[in-house]
């Protein structure tokens, strides 16, 4: 296919890019905007620009590994590569749509896995294996450390303020049941948050650009800076364009945070997805983030959580691996039918 084949391969991972951009709106800022520190429009602007920062300076290694270890990349066509990350990209786009916050990573690794098989390209298990891990153990720490981290921040401003400056920031008048008093350290906790979910717009870019622009290390079509360059703008695009609505569900339907929660989930899910990054490996900024934000709130008791919602996000985890290499084998079989290889 020669150059055609490249431009479209570009184009399916621009359109990816841009997907992902939208569908992780909840999963950085979704904690700020629910506890009304940072509102709609200025935070996917905060979101947007610092995904292009990390995409661009940050992920490397993650594009490496997705480019050489999960595949023998000397066998992968353009069309390979180009059936990988559209089987991808058409997935997040459907969970996007019914607002279900999916793991795109394993969706993307598990649709390289279905090409690969069907276009009988050598697959490396062990990459696979050591992913597999990693998924499974991150959102386990998150629920962990965020359990630790939201009674650190009580001793630092005890509940009834965090909850009370949660209630003024939201514009909802003063409760005349606790103290009238508002510390400097619970009056810090809006800017508190907005910073920690800065910190998640940068390893988002950082975690998941490689998701869409991996693959051109595959076929050796442009340096991993440009890559994270051109696929963060696309992510930056697509948060802005059509990323309210997982905003929303993320923000809003999970659990009943107050800042204080807001800011230990949001600093732990930066931690625990940064911590596989500086490791060439990536994991799911969703299940960082529900696993943080369920370990909050265990730290305040169940009634603060809502379970049918969480379960619900498990059951499309669960999906998509599946989906993923479903979708990468019979659309590279089809084209193979048609004489496409």
């Amino acid at each position: 296919m020669g150059s055609l084949g490249a431009i479209f391969l570009v184009a399916v991972a621009l359109l990816f890019a841009w997907s992902m951009g939208a569908h992780y709106t909840g999963a950085v800022m979704g904690m700020p905007h629910a506890s009304h520190a940072i509102r709609m429009m200025p935070a996917l602007i905060l979101m947007a620009i610092l995904t292009v920062i990390g995409a661009t300076s940050a992920s490397g290694g993650v594009q490496t590994t997705v480019g050489l270890h999960i595949v023998d990349a000397s066998t992968v066509t353009i069309v390979a590569a180009t059936v990988m990350v559209l089987s991808a990209a058409i997935l997040t786009t459907v969970y996007t749509y019914y607002k279900i916050p999916s793991s795109t990573i394993q969706i993307f690794v598990f649709s390289i896995v279905g090409t690969g098989l069907a276009a009988h390209v050598a697959i490396h298990w062990d990459t696979i294996l050591h992913l597999a891990v990693l998924w499974v153990l991150a959102p386990v720490v998150a629920v962990i450390l965020g359990f630790v981290f939201t009674h650190l921040f009580d001793l630092v401003v005890p509940p009834a303020e965090a909850a009370e400056e949660t209630r003024l920031v939201a514009g909802v008048e003063k409760s005349p049941t606790v103290v009238p008093t508002i510390s400097a350290a619970a009056r810090a906790l809006p800017a508190c948050l907005v910073v920690v979910g800065g910190a998640a717009s940068f390893t988002l870019g950082a975690n998941d650009v490689s998701n869409a622009v991996g693959v051109f290390s595959m076929v050796n079509l442009t340096t991993t800076t440009i890559a994270g360059l051109v696929g963060g703008l696309a992510m930056a695009i697509g948060a802005l364009t059509w990323g309210q609505g997982i905003l929303k569900k993320v923000a809003f339907d999970v659990v009943k945070t107050d800042l204080a929660m807001a800011s230990a989930a949001q600093m732990v899910q930066a931690l625990v997805v940064l911590a596989a990054v500086s490791q060439g490996l990536f994991t799911s900024m969703n299940q960082a983030l529900i696993g943080a934000m369920t370990g909050t709130g265990l730290a305040r008791g169940n009634n603060t959580i809502q379970w049918p919602v969480v379960r619900g996000i498990v059951i499309g985890w669960a999906v998509g691996p599946f989906s993923g290499i479903t979708t990468g084998f019979v659309l590279y079989s089809m084209l193979q039918l048609v004489g496409i290889r």
